[in-house]
């Protein structure tokens, strides 16, 4: 797939604010700060689509951006990043849910994972939530820059480990590198087909 136009859509607290169109969806989830945005950003081939901040959990909405006037990207907010207000925090996985819940049109959950830590119980329940909806999850290693090539394997191995994957599961991405975009971006092109379709 190639991305030739793409642009922010809207920014949505509830899911009476979600936009209403029948493009493929694809939703990017994870912790705070694992690099949601500049992967976006990266997968557009653009500095300036999202917003990246400094600090952990600059995404308080959900983001719909468009891609090529036919694919519907999903920015959620990061989930578990313990600085954030505890009333803030009540709103985050209700409303990740209810998206999760009212999308028909969504193909596939990306899944984040910063190389440098290992998932627990946490991103387990995500994948469990997602597949009980019968929607593929790929599992996206971030931030690959970050370590050299023996590390990057080691870690990808040990994630595949903690989530019952397999190690060629894995998409290893770098916003710094653009390691993984092609590969990404075809998989957005030609998604899996979702249980019962």
């Amino acid at each position: 797939m190639k991305v030739k136009k793409s642009f922010f859509l809207k920014s949505c607290n509830s899911v009476e604010d979600f936009p209403a169109y029948s493009y493929p969806e694809f939703a990017f989830m994870g912790r705070s700060n694992v690099g949601k945005s500049s992967l976006i950003n990266m997968i557009a081939g653009r500095k300036d689509l999202v917003k990246v901040g400094s600090k952990p959990g600059v995404t308080k909405s959900i983001n719909f951006f468009i891609l090529n006037d036919n694919t519907s990207i999903a920015d959620l907010p990061g989930f578990g990043y313990s600085k954030l207000p505890k009333e803030l925090k009540k709103t985050f996985l209700p409303l990740i849910r209810n998206y999760i819940n009212s999308r028909d049109n969504l193909r596939l959950a990306f899944l984040l994972i910063d190389i440098r830590r290992r998932p627990d119980a946490f991103e387990r329940e995500i994948i469990t939530f997602l597949s009980s909806r019968n929607i593929p999850v790929a599992i996206i290693a971030t931030k690959c820059d970050k370590l050299s090539k023996n590390q990057k394997m080691l870690s990808g191995k040990e994630i595949a480990a903690a989530l019952l994957i397999k190690t060629d599961a894995i998409f290893f991405s770098s916003a710094k590198t653009r390691e993984g975009r092609e590969e990404i971006l075809e998989l957005i092109g030609n998604p899996p087909m979702r249980r019962g379709e």
